[in-house]
């Protein structure tokens, strides 16, 4: 890799039946479109050198995000606005950058810094399906802990931790919309759907998901949350 290089962040989004791609499928349709934008990228040293690029935490299958993120190293400067529009010209539209700017070497990796993601989880039901929520999330909480099955195994979330905050429940007409906060720690985070599930399940309640949605991913920092860039 080139001894001076330029950190370029990507804030993107993951929509539209695009959302049903892997995380390795979109890290190969972020770098081909960083190469089509003729962005200067930088390449790392080795037996097998690779565009110097790294994501920040993965979206599962089948979940849009509409604040994800990307560290792209360039071996030359290119204005940030130049280079925003060559990426947006040469993304797919599901995957298109909202928004790139310089950071500092010295900033901490997008996996360390990352440690807040909120999510919207959008419902099937109306105001009998919020108030059975809102009573299954306060009774799940107050017990402290959630298991939950991960591949076959029980993982068992300290809520505590996992939640920093309530879940917020609120409807429209016949949509219900669960709006969720979950910390990003070494063991992965709590999925809002398995949440939901363990709501609806100890509810009794009759409610189909119909999408989630991560809104933001917030970097965590003396008792407050910020965006990133």
């Amino acid at each position: 890799m080139a001894e001076s290089t330029f950190r370029l962040r990507v804030k993107y989004q993951k929509a539209g039946r695009l959302r049903h791609l892997s995380h390795l499928e979109v890290v190969h349709s972020c770098g081909r479109a960083a190469r089509r934008a003729g962005l200067p990228y930088a390449v790392t040293q080795g037996f097998s050198p690779h565009m110097k690029v790294a994501f920040g935490p993965a979206l599962p299958v089948g979940t849009a995000g509409l604040g994800e993120y990307l560290d792209l190293w360039l071996s030359s400067y290119v204005p940030s606005g130049e280079a925003f529009e060559a990426l947006k010209a040469a993304s797919a539209p599901g995957l298109a950058p909202v928004q790139v700017k310089y950071v500092a070497e010295r900033e901490p990796s997008l996996g360390a810094a990352l440690t807040i993601a909120k999510y919207e989880v959008v419902m099937e039901g109306g105001e009998v399906l919020a108030e059975g929520l809102t009573s299954s999330f306060a009774a799940i909480i107050a017990e402290g802990v959630l298991a939950v099955d991960h591949k076959g195994k029980p993982k068992v979330f300290e809520l505590a931790s996992a939640l920093p905050k309530e879940p917020d429940v609120c409807t429209i007409k016949e949509r219900t919309t669960v709006g969720l906060a979950v910390r990003i720690g070494e063991r992965g985070s709590l999925r809002p759907e398995a949440l939901v599930k363990a709501a609806l399940t100890r509810g009794a309640l009759d409610g189909r998901i119909m999408s989630v949605t991560r809104t933001e991913l917030l970097v965590e920092q003396d008792g407050s949350w910020r965006d990133p860039l």
